[in-house]
């Protein structure tokens, strides 16, 4: 429900932009902008000088697509790790719960989402042809698919299991120690690195 009274057009605008946020709508974008504004001025200008240095300079690495600051990333440019390993997630939030748990050293690939046929996000809107190019170079010899026990994760791991094989790769699964219906976001490292260790052909 809109507001009885009109807001100023920068408080509106305000709102409206703390809407793109996942699972905010108007009443909690309506609370964060009014405790920004009221108990915490500096924070909102930090908050702002962020996101805007952030979009300025952060930039999609070329070998795995997670954020980086320059054309590879630090994990990618790491030479202890395993390049014969290429593990696949959704969103760099699940690839720092994987490193978190310490149970994993080879290297990444994120796909920056899920499929969503229903949302019109399908294989070329998440450039699948970008990962079938990452995981041919010659090097990798197994793709670990980690995405979400999700319906949309459940998916897409089908999905990339059946075109990956068509071209030779060695495909697994993480284990189902990730309960069903949930993120890797949210689960505890030590889940992570259970399933990662028990991986399953794909």
């Amino acid at each position: 429900m809109e507001p009885s009274l009109p807001e100023p057009e920068p408080l509106r605008a305000l709102v409206q932009a703390l809407r793109c946020l996942p699972s905010v709508g108007i009443r909690s974008a309506r609370r964060m902008a009014y405790h920004l504004l009221q108990h915490d001025p500096q924070g909102a200008r930090q908050l702002g000088l962020a996101l805007e240095s952030a979009v300025a300079h952060l930039q999609h690495c070329e070998r795995c697509n997670s954020f980086s600051e320059t054309r590879l990333c630090a994990t990618c440019e790491n030479p202890e790790r395993n390049a014969a390993l290429l593990c696949v997630v959704e969103t760099p939030a699940d690839q720092n719960m994987i490193e978190a748990s310490h149970g994993y050293h080879g290297l990444y690939y994120v796909l920056m989402g899920r499929l969503a046929p229903l949302e019109g996000v399908g294989p070329e809107q998440l450039q699948f042809s970008r990962l079938l190019q990452r995981a041919e170079d010659g090097v990798v010899t197994e793709v670990i698919l980690a995405t979400n026990f999700t319906a949309e994760g459940e998916t897409t791991a089908h999905y990339l299991a059946d075109m990956l094989r068509t071209r030779g790769l060695s495909v697994t699964r993480i284990a189902r120690g990730v309960p069903s219906g949930s993120e890797l976001e949210y689960v505890d490292a030590g889940t992570i690195a259970w399933a990662m260790l028990e991986r399953r052909p794909g």
